[in-house]
This record gives C-alpha cells, structure tokens and sequence, in this order.
C-alpha cells in the first residue's frame, strides 16, 4: 500500500471520531448552560453574607452555571464588596446582576457589582446608585485605585456607562438610559426569559445564555433549565442579622437590662442566662461592625451609674447622671457609619426613655418587693405549720396563713403532721417535724 493511500484511509477513519468529539463537546457546552443558580444578596455586604456568595459562586464554577445574583444593597463593611466586584469580573461563568424585588436598591458597593456583571438588570420601581459611600462604615473618599478598576471592568465586558450620574438615586428607566444595566424584569423568572439566547461576556470569552423555562412537557422533556435557589443557612443568617448597628445596640441594651434585672433577684436564672446570650450576640455582631470604643464606654458606664442608685435602693444623682451617659454613648456608638446604616434616632430617644423608666422605676420596686419578701421570709423562720401534702423531700405546708412551698430536712413528712421552719432558700422553707407541740408560737387555723 503506497504511503498516499495509507494516509487517506487514516483520515477517513479519523473524521468520525473527531466530528463525534466536537458533537460531544457541544452537548457539554450547551447542557452547562442549561444550569442556573439563583442568589439571594440582601442587606449590607458583610463577611458573612459575602463569604455566602463567595461559596454560591464557587460551587456555579464548578457546576459550570449560570448565575444570577437577586440583589438588594446598600453598600458593604471594609472593601470587601470591592473584592467581590472583582472577583465577578473575573469569572468565567456568565454572572447576572438583577437589582429586585421592588423596592430593592443597589449602592455603593452592591453598585459595583453592577458594573462587573455580564449582564445587569433591574426591577421596575428599584433603585440605581448613588455609589457614594463605597465602605459603610467608613464613609468618605473611595479606596484608592477604584476608579481605575471600575473603567477596566467596564472596558473587559464592552459596555458604555454614564458614570456622571452614578452619584445620584436612579430610577429603573434612568439606570437602563445611563447605561448601569441593560434589562427591565420583573422578576428573575421574567429575566430569565428575557435573556434566553443573548450573548455576553465572561473571562473566558462571549457565552450564548440557554435559559429559558420550559412552558410546555414537550419543552420540559427536550431538556428544560434547570435552577437551584442559594439562600443563607441558619448560622450565617443568624451572624448577618446581628452584624448591623441596629441590632447590635438593641441587643446590647437587652442584655444590660436581662444581666441588671438579675441583680435584684435571689441566685441567678432565666433572666441571667438571656442576658449573657444577648451580649454575646452582640459581641459577635461588633467582630462585623466594630463600634465607636468611646461611646461603648460611656454607655456602659451610664449603666452602671444607674445599677449603683438601684443597689443603694434610691432613685438620686447616679441616676440621672447615667441616663445622661447612657444617651451620649447611644449616639455615640455609630456616628461615624453612612447614614443608612446608622442608628436611628427615634430608635436611640425611644430606648432611652424606656431605660429611664426601667431603672429609675421598675428595678427599684423590683428591689423593693425582693425586701419585702425576704424580710417576710426571715419571719418565718422558728414558727409552726402544717405540711398539707406529703414532702418527698418537697411538698406544700400551710405556715402563718399562706401556702408555702417545703422542703423537709431529714425524713419524708406525711400530710396533717406539724412542722417547724428552720430556715429559707429563696421561696422554700426549710421545714423538719416539730417535736414540741405546745409551742406557744404555733399559729394554725382551723381547718375548713
């Protein structure tokens, strides 16, 4: 066989197989864009929430997904959220950005991302910008190099964006003229529709998007888009709702309140255990947002100040003194922060009133009913009774005309026989057989 012949025979063989590779890889082309995750983004960009999608976005690489990210922002803590834009910019997997439901928004950072997207979208009735603050909790000039990032973004997915107005709050229709996003959908199901068979950008070059939902079984069966939900789990829902100055000024005034209530209270119990719980929800949520250290002080100590007039069993000086305290460190606890993240000062005037009343007033009849009873309770202590039931080792005994709650000291006690109180343990009363009946400080009723 002449070494013509042989070489067209092996191409004659070699055809099939590699038109039946390039049909293969095809398929795998067109089935992984058949994949769509859909990203919850709600609320400030915070390190649990970005480290969520940070994990959304990973698991869409490797499934070779589309991803759309549901977004709702009004900024991030740290440059974070510029990190994330980043990162979004870089994918190789389509990523879409659709600002929604109504009345979601998208600043600051959540803007970024916008600008980074493959495709950006918005909700009739949404918001667009204003990009200003960058960083929540550091509101001022934007970090270093941001513009320079922004045109580079900008310029990689091909786009022409007004960015004169991306200071201002744009309406839906304003966003889509400037050129910030390039789709009106109501909903991401809508969008999805929408941009069924659009080319755009990635790292890795144009993609075609294939997502559109089956309406019918014949569509289903041809092979419909397929769509998986990325919403936050049950601990970094819990560390993103804490990590916001609002939540973490109520749970610090609640878990003061819980730990001063226990004060005026015998032992340590339910109120003691909420209040340790609430601080340390709150001091979880400070390792997001770090507070004005000054105004902590000063709030604390407004507390303590208080707590000294309720110990001293008065309502004086250190009272009004640690209200004035405590309404300084209030307002001073996140002064610094934007605007949309800092605490409200409805929020602050309410809970200082309620402070006020809780204790000028309400520890100290608190303090005063806990008098009240343990000198009732110290008088006790030496009379007779009668167990009313039988103490297995606790049991009820009538004493002095109430009931009380005994418990026997040695033996357990049959109903009807008498008992003598030998001592307290915050409501019960500590009760052993009495041994002399002519007691002259025995006092039962008759029984009825």
């Amino acid at each position: 066989m002449s070494p013509r012949r042989a070489a067209v025979l092996l191409l004659a063989f070699s055809l099939p197989l590699l038109a039946s590779d390039a049909a293969g890889a095809t398929a795998a082309t067109t089935a992984a864009t058949t994949s769509v995750d859909i990203v919850k983004v709600e609320g400030a960009l915070d390190r649990p929430l970005i480290a969520f999608v940070n994990d959304a976005l990973d698991a869409a690489e490797a499934a070779h997904a589309t991803v759309v990210l549901e977004l709702d922002s009004a900024g991030s803590f740290g440059e974070a959220g510029v990190a994330l834009a980043d990162r979004i910019a870089s994918m190789p997997i389509p990523v879409l950005v659709w600002i929604g439901p109504v009345p979601a928004k998208a600043s600051g950072a959540g803007l970024l991302l916008l600008y980074a997207s493959s495709l950006a979208a918005v909700a009739p009735g949404s918001q667009t910008g204003p990009l200003d603050p960058v960083d929540l909790l550091h509101a001022g000039s934007p970090p270093p190099g941001l513009n320079a990032m922004i045109d580079g973004w900008l310029a990689a997915r091909g786009r022409s964006v007004d960015r004169s107005e991306e200071n201002d709050a744009l309406t839906a229709q304003q966003a889509i003229d400037g050129g910030f996003a390039s789709v009106h959908a109501t909903s991401v199901l809508e969008l999805l529709n929408i941009v069924d068979g659009t080319t755009v950008p990635t790292s890795a070059g144009p993609t075609v998007l294939h997502t559109k939902i089956a309406e019918t079984d014949a569509q289903a069966q041809s092979g419909g888009v397929t769509i998986r939900f990325h919403e936050l789990g049950p601990v970094k829902r819990v560390a993103h709702g804490v990590a916001s100055p609002s939540m973490i000024y109520i749970l610090l005034v609640f878990g003061l309140a819980c730990l001063s209530f226990e004060q005026t209270q015998p032992g340590f119990g339910f109120a003691g255990f909420a209040g340790v719980f609430l601080l340390a929800l709150a001091v979880w949520g400070m390792t997001f947002a770090p507070p004005s250290w000054l105004g902590l002080g000063v709030l604390l100590a407004g507390v303590g100040a208080m707590v000294l007039d309720v110990r001293m069993r008065r309502f004086g000086v250190a009272t009004w003194a640690g209200i004035a305290l405590f309404l300084t460190g209030s307002v001073l606890l996140y002064s610094w922060v934007a605007p949309v993240i800092r605490i409200s000062p409805w929020l602050i005037g309410a809970t200082t009133v309620a402070t006020f009343l809780f204790y000028g007033f309400g520890l100290t009849v608190a303090t005063q009913s806990r008098d009240r009873i343990v000198s009732t309770q110290r008088g006790l202590i030496g009379l007779t009774g009668e167990a009313r039931g039988r103490l297995a080792p606790d049991g009820p005994v009538y004493v002095k005309g109430a009931l009380w709650r005994g418990r026997t000291l040695g033996l357990p006690i049959d109903p009807g026989t008498k008992v003598r109180v030998r001592g307290v343990d915050g409501m019960v009363l500590r009760v052993e057989v009495d041994a002399d009946p002519r007691d002259e400080r025995q006092a039962l009723p008759a029984n009825d």
